[in-house]
């Protein structure tokens, strides 16, 4: 991973005096069809970086962590007696997530072409089973979430998004109907059309109705594995899309641990590995922004109301 850069630091700290970047139309013209803007400020180094790793795959980091979830635990049952069904780690997670971007938008960027951008909007991807069985068809769920959404925001968007795949089917969703459709092309059909779509990946002339559809472009793709039972996989990043970062949530854990006066307490613990295109941004933007992330899943009474102010990105 790149040394931190202290051009690219400092830049971020005085990013509030900066002006907001600016909106990008939804119009069908493609060229102004990006999911986010360049950045024109970024250091020589960072801006050469993706010539040398090419694919996003050369560029992975990996990283493997845990938090104490005890305080969590508690938060989250007082949210379930306030009516918030089903609230969960997951949420949890995504909501402590959406808050790190509202101060540390550096990783919600993504390289594209070898240019890097920085997204217009956080969207966090998910693939939901329809039933809990073998036999259950996946769908994929994508929410868009704002830097000021709550912890109440992101439970709202969530069901929504899983409700209407689990409600109207796999065969329902948007994304398997295009995958049946084009699982019936002949193989040599197949591949130019792939040869198409990744030709319009890289110069981002994609229709906003096909990333708007594909499970590969956006901000974080998640999977909670800990509902199937088992430890958290350190999953690839594609090379396919614009998503820099790919997180897998485990199942909880007991850990018995000697308290300040010496006697052996038991405390809770839930794996995560979060990994991460290191083209985006220097390690210490990443230091920060984990140490952010870990610090809000350990104690999340800060997700209750909006962030006290959104920090753009850098020009």
């Amino acid at each position: 991973m790149p040394v931190a850069n202290e051009t690219e630091t400092s830049a971020a700290q005085a990013a509030p005096a900066a002006p907001a970047a600016p909106s990008l139309p939804d119009g069908p013209a493609f060229p102004k069809n990006k999911p986010g803007r360049r950045i024109r400020t970024m250091p020589a180094l960072n801006n050469f970086t993706p010539y040398i790793m090419r694919m996003r795959c050369d560029a992975t980091v990996y990283f493997r962590d845990s938090v104490e979830i005890g305080e969590a635990e508690q938060y989250l049952r007082a949210k379930r007696a306030e009516g918030l069904k089903g609230m969960g780690m997951l949420q949890l997670f995504i909501a402590a997530y959406v808050r790190t971007m509202s101060q540390m938008p550096a990783l919600n960027r993504y390289v594209c072409g070898q240019r890097i951008y920085a997204r217009k909007d956080i969207q966090v991807l998910l693939i939901v089973k329809e039933s809990m069985t073998a036999a259950g068809e996946e769908g994929e769920v994508r929410v868009t979430f704002s830097p000021t959404d709550t912890i109440y925001d992101v439970y709202d968007k969530l069901k929504a998004g899983v409700e209407s795949v689990r409600s109207g089917g796999a065969e329902g969703n948007d994304t398997v109907k295009v995958a049946n459709v084009l699982n019936h092309l002949p193989r040599f059909l197949l591949r130019f059309f792939m040869a198409v779509i990744k030709f319009q990946d890289y110069h981002q002339i994609m229709p906003k109705w096909m990333m708007d559809l594909s499970p590969f472009h956006g901000s974080m793709a998640v999977t909670d594995l800990g509902s199937l039972g088992i430890s958290p996989a350190c999953h690839h990043l594609y090379n396919f899309g614009t998503v820099p970062i790919f997180c897998a949530l485990g199942m909880k854990r007991r850990a018995w641990e000697l308290g300040p006066d010496g006697k052996v307490v038991e405390k809770r613990y839930i794996d995560y590995t979060v990994d991460v295109d290191e083209r985006i941004c220097d390690g210490f933007a990443y230091a920060q922004a984990l140490k952010m992330w870990k610090n809000l899943m350990r104690h999340p009474a800060a997700l209750d109301n909006p962030p006290e102010k959104v920090i753009p990105d850098i020009p």
